[in-house]
């Protein structure tokens, strides 16, 4: 299919009528029942106080406004919508910088960053490490809406961003920062295009063991515990991974028809400790976008996708981790797989999945000091 390389101004018009209805669908929800003690999921408390805020405290409006004072497109990339903010800095020697969320997240992930990332001048910060900013929708979610083909996974979205860097004039010297998909995201468009990326930045280090005993032998402390987290992660949370990878289109059913159930879906990986505007912002552009189905296929692809490359990374890699409550990297499973991380912090300020929201200037000045040796 030949590409629409056209980009197209985008502004978010959520129709009342959706708006009304959700209103309606909110009114009448059928709870479950619920065990009066026991860890078995998100709690009965917690989803129907967040569906009383989204009934009749939450401002849609609001939030929409926040998202339309940001300059938005729209672009065709390899036969996909692709919707993205773009905000260029008012610093002619700013570099560009493509920032990527993951799921449940949206672009309301970087909300926080955005402004003092492109216009530090003007939030109290050096100039010279001003970037243009540039935030995709993934494929499948939020605006850049349904996929209407099979195959978008990991490497199919680092491939569009690179299509989509280049589109922007930007495709020459550019970086990339992540979290969560963004984190898997990154280091595949660091094998894809190493001569132009000048280093990628993530919050997640997604190395694992490869079965061989030996790779245990010697491990530091540090890097047992966090395999700990690990291994407790797979066996009590990961079962959202492990549906969507399998059959997300029987799922799908179900959050696409009840934004209760969407919304439940949803929050068990948005910290508990999350305002819960947030929380609500993310999961109604993933409702009024219709692509609560779509956005779980990305798992799917990604297992389906067997053929990936096996060599390390060799641009440079930089890590800005949390020290609790979000994956815990391993570095001696990292080294194996990214032959130059030039930086690797733990911030001990940052608790949860959402650093960019929660610890907006943590994660702004880790993103400074990555690139500055690298501009």
């Amino acid at each position: 299919m030949a590409d629409n390389s056209e980009i197209r101004p985008f502004r978010i018009d959520v129709p009342q009528a959706d708006l009304d209805d959700l209103g309606d669908r909110l009114d009448r929800v059928r709870w479950t029942s619920e065990l009066p003690e026991g860890d078995y999921g998100v709690p009965l408390a917690r989803l129907q106080r967040l569906v009383a805020r989204w009934r009749d405290g939450f401002d849609w409006r609001a939030r929409e406004a926040e998202l339309n004072a940001l300059p938005q497109f729209t672009t065709e990339i390899d036969g996909q919508n692709i919707h993205f903010l773009h905000v260029r800095s008012p610093e002619p020697d700013a570099l560009p910088l493509l920032l990527t969320h993951g799921w449940p997240g949206t672009i309301a992930e970087y909300l926080r960053v955005v402004g003092p990332l492109s216009d530090p001048r003007a939030h109290g910060g050096d100039p010279s490490t001003a970037f243009h900013v540039v935030v995709p929708s993934l494929p499948g979610m939020g605006f850049s809406g349904p996929t209407t083909a099979p195959g978008w996974g990991t490497r199919r979205t680092a491939a569009a961003w690179v299509t989509l860097m280049n589109r922007l004039g930007y495709g020459e010297r550019y970086g990339v920062a992540g979290n969560d998909a963004g984190s898997m995201i990154n280091p595949e468009i660091a094998r894809l295009d190493p001569e132009h990326l000048v280093g990628a930045h993530v919050t997640q280090l997604y190395s694992f063991p490869g079965g061989d005993p030996a790779e245990f032998e010697g491990m530091s402390g540090e890097d047992m515990a966090a395999l700990g987290v690990l291994q407790d992660f797979w066996e009590n949370k990961g079962a959202f991974n492990v549906l969507h990878s399998q059959q997300p289109q029987t799922l799908a059913h179900a959050v696409s028809d009840s934004p209760a159930g969407l919304l439940g879906w949803q929050i068990q990986l948005f910290d508990a400790d999350l305002d819960d505007d947030f929380v609500l912002t993310n999961v109604a552009i993933t409702w009024f976008t219709g692509t609560a189905g779509s956005a779980l296929r990305f798992y799917r692809e990604d297992k389906l996708d067997t053929d990936r490359p096996t060599g390390p990374t060799t641009v440079p890699i930089g890590l800005s981790a949390a020290v609790s409550g979000d994956f815990q990297s391993i570095r001696r499973f990292a080294e194996r797989d990214h032959t130059r991380i030039v930086s690797w912090r733990v911030n001990e300020k940052v608790t949860g999945h959402y650093a960019a929201h929660t610890a907006p200037e943590v994660i702004t000045g880790d993103l400074r000091d990555f690139f500055a040796g690298l501009r």
